[in-house]
């Protein structure tokens, strides 16, 4: 393969370490990115088919949410047992398993019947689609520098808005000429497309293993260790509450917020919809660009989280006392004041030994993805509730999320109070 050649030309000391060489860390790049865009493109295709779900299938505010956050469900109890199987068959032999799995889902919603039946395919889709970030960032790890690694993290999260930019107006078009159902057969062959690239460009596990920990051996390793980590604990519930609720606004409650507080059209929400993902996308790239600087001049993930999130958390409330005047650019600007969190994932995956890696991001990432499945169901309960508390339309969507702007103060305080930082010292032993 043309990535593990390239790797033979690397310095001596490179190329044991199993470091990639520029270009074949691009090309390894772009094939995991594929995989992810139709990934990202997976998840948030409910949010611009919930109009059209809705009346299909007499969906009440908490059946949508829930069968959002089906997606997230299923992606979360693959978490802990990906993560073993990352760091001990590596990500390439991993992801194509799992990919099939998400081929096999997005036929089962196209020929779904009932909600029942969307809901276990949106649950294999998570699943099948749930080692799509986690197998690209333990593989960069092992195979990138520290600065390269920061990066590729914010390039991949790009590739993500990419994706979610492409479930927005894109998908509005096309919904005429082919209907909801074929969307999703499109989606099954872009997702064989991807396995292909990565079948022929990822180097195996083997090509470029890494060398155990002296303090975590092979035999060792366990979940227990990251669990016990007081740096985990210390990002952990900002990951569930305020990183979870961001994608859960990002991927649902937005649409449904633009039409049923701000007034928009279906077309109009899609269109806003679009336009937060390219604010994202554009944000992600710069990330990209700025990651190296920032780390070189001091500027951690644990600083960039303690002055960024102050600055969401006042958009947000901004957003909700505001309630019909918010529209598409008062939830880009939430997404994008939030988007320091993303910082928070490579950080957890660096603070431990690489045998541990692989335990650590997918640890993170099942937090991340639990906030996101309670968050989205969550949202959907309280609007039920406030109606049926007798409260408008607009009320409840707005008291739902003065919970979730509770949830997202009280996490915060945890993460401002805890006193631990990425050393060895809070790392396991």
């Amino acid at each position: 393969m043309g990535a593990v050649r390239d790797a033979g030309r690397l310095p001596a000391a490179a190329a044991a370490s199993g470091l990639l060489s520029r270009r074949a860390a691009i090309v390894v790049f772009l094939a995991f990115a594929a995989a992810y865009f139709c990934s990202t493109l997976v998840r948030a295709i409910t949010a611009t088919l919930s109009p059209v779900l809705t009346q299909e299938f007499s969906l009440h505010a908490r059946d949508l949410g829930l069968l959002a956050g089906g997606y997230f469900l299923g992606f979360a109890v693959t978490q802990l047992p990906l993560g073993t199987w990352l760091d001990r068959h590596g990500p390439k032999r991993v992801i194509l398993y799992f990919l099939g799995l998400a081929v096999l889902a997005c036929l089962a919603f196209s020929m779904a019947t009932s909600f029942s039946g969307l809901l276990l395919a949106r649950i294999g889709m998570g699943m099948g689609v749930s080692a799509c970030l986690m197998a690209p960032l333990t593989g960069y790890r092992r195979w990138f520098d520290a600065g390269t690694l920061l990066r590729a993290n914010s390039w991949m999260l790009m590739t993500g808005s990419l994706g979610m930019l492409a479930s927005t107006l894109p998908v509005q078009w096309l919904m005429p000429l082919t209907g909801w159902r074929p969307l999703f057969w499109i989606l099954a062959a872009l997702i064989l497309l991807s396995m292909v690239a990565i079948a022929w460009v990822v180097p195996s596990w083997k090509v470029a293993s890494a060398v155990a920990s002296p303090s975590v051996p092979n035999q060792q390793a366990s979940y227990a260790q990251v669990w016990r980590s007081r740096y985990f604990q210390k990002m952990s519930p900002v990951a569930f509450f305020h990183y979870g609720g961001v994608i859960a606004m990002q991927t649902l409650w937005a649409g449904p917020w633009m039409v049923r507080v701000a007034g928009y059209t279906p077309l109009q929400a899609a269109t806003g919809l679009f336009w937060i993902n390219a604010c994202m996308l554009v944000t992600f790239w710069a990330w990209g660009l700025v990651n190296p600087w920032l780390a070189q001049h001091g500027w951690s993930a644990n600083r960039l989280i303690t002055w960024g999130v102050p600055v969401s958390l006042v958009v947000l409330a901004v957003n909700i006392a505001a309630g019909p005047a918010t529209g598409w650019v008062g939830w880009a600007l939430f997404c994008m004041s939030s988007s320091v969190l993303g910082l928070a994932q490579p950080a957890v995956g660096m603070a431990f030994p690489q045998v541990l890696a692989g335990r650590a991001l997918t640890a993170y990432n099942l937090v991340i993805f639990a906030g996101v499945f309670v968050m989205q169901w969550g949202i959907g309960l309280l609007i039920d509730v406030f109606q049926a508390m007798g409260l408008a339309d607009v009320a409840s969507f707005q008291a739902a999320l003065a919970v979730f702007l509770c949830c997202c103060l009280a996490s915060y305080a945890f993460f401002h109070g805890a006193k631990a930082d990425p050393t060895p010292d809070n790392s396991p032993q």
